[in-house]
């Protein structure tokens, strides 16, 4: 008695996941049978059944963590990179550089992203320090030192060929002493070599240039292009009078 009154309140709790209205024993073991693919409840099945409703129960059991099923939503969404397509990118930069009138034989820039290649003819020199240049014209008598002061020229650019800054614009060459950094890091270094009566392109890398926000006048991380023709190398030498002391160069 007491194993028929606990098959018959099992059967009553199955009955009542299946339909709402109260059956015999009989009906709902039918109902369990009917609808167990759903309600996971069969009670007097077949094995088949079962095994059927198990199976099903570990596929959502497998979908449903999100460590299990995380490969393949990533094998999915893989995409393939696009190759670096070097020959556009310069056309590019060259129509840009033609459109700001750079000069002829101005260096070129393929820029994607972070990432940039400096094309030069090959009299070009690169040093250690990234620093590119080309001696157009070698000029006569001693390198300057630091301490002097050197006179000169210049026009500066972007890497788009844009003209920055010039002194010939200004109307009077630039004065600047050496050793006391008042100078772009790769400007200092490319004019150090140089001679009176000489010419000469700088390409300076961003690591070589001038700081940048701002605050400054520049704005991003760029390669700077500077065609540079040092007049003359002065010496330098400090004077006081009474309270007042200066720096003479002559």
């Amino acid at each position: 008695m007491e194993l028929v009154s606990s098959s018959r309140s099992t059967l009553s709790s199955c009955s009542r996941l299946v339909a709402p209205s109260r059956s015999s024993s009989t009906t709902a073991s039918a109902a369990a049978r009917r609808h167990g693919k759903r309600l996971l409840c069969v009670l007097g099945g077949d094995r088949n059944d079962e095994l059927k409703i198990g199976k099903r129960a570990v596929l959502a059991l497998l979908l449903a963590t999100p460590t299990l099923s995380l490969p393949f939503s990533a094998h999915a969404k893989t995409k393939t990179i696009n190759p670096y397509d070097e020959r556009r990118l310069l056309q590019q930069n060259k129509k840009i550089q033609e459109a700001n009138r750079a000069p002829d034989d101005f260096p070129n820039f393929i820029r994607e992203g972070f990432q940039v290649k400096v094309v030069t003819p090959d009299n070009y020199i690169t040093r250690d320090s990234g620093l590119i240049y080309e001696d157009v014209k070698v000029g006569t008598g001693d390198c300057p030192k630091d301490g002097q002061q050197v006179i000169f020229h210049y026009v500066g650019y972007n890497e788009s060929g844009r003209r920055i800054d010039s002194t010939y614009i200004q109307g009077s060459p630039a004065k600047i002493r050496l050793g006391n950094k008042s100078l772009v890091p790769g400007f200092e270094e490319g004019i150090r070599d140089m001679k009176p009566g000489g010419k000469r392109r700088l390409i300076i890398p961003p690591e070589l240039g001038p700081p940048v926000g701002p605050s400054t006048f520049f704005s991003a991380k760029q390669f700077e292009v500077f065609d540079v023709e040092l007049l003359s190398v002065q010496d330098c030498q400090r004077r006081t009078i009474a309270f007042y002391s200066d720096v003479v160069c002559t």
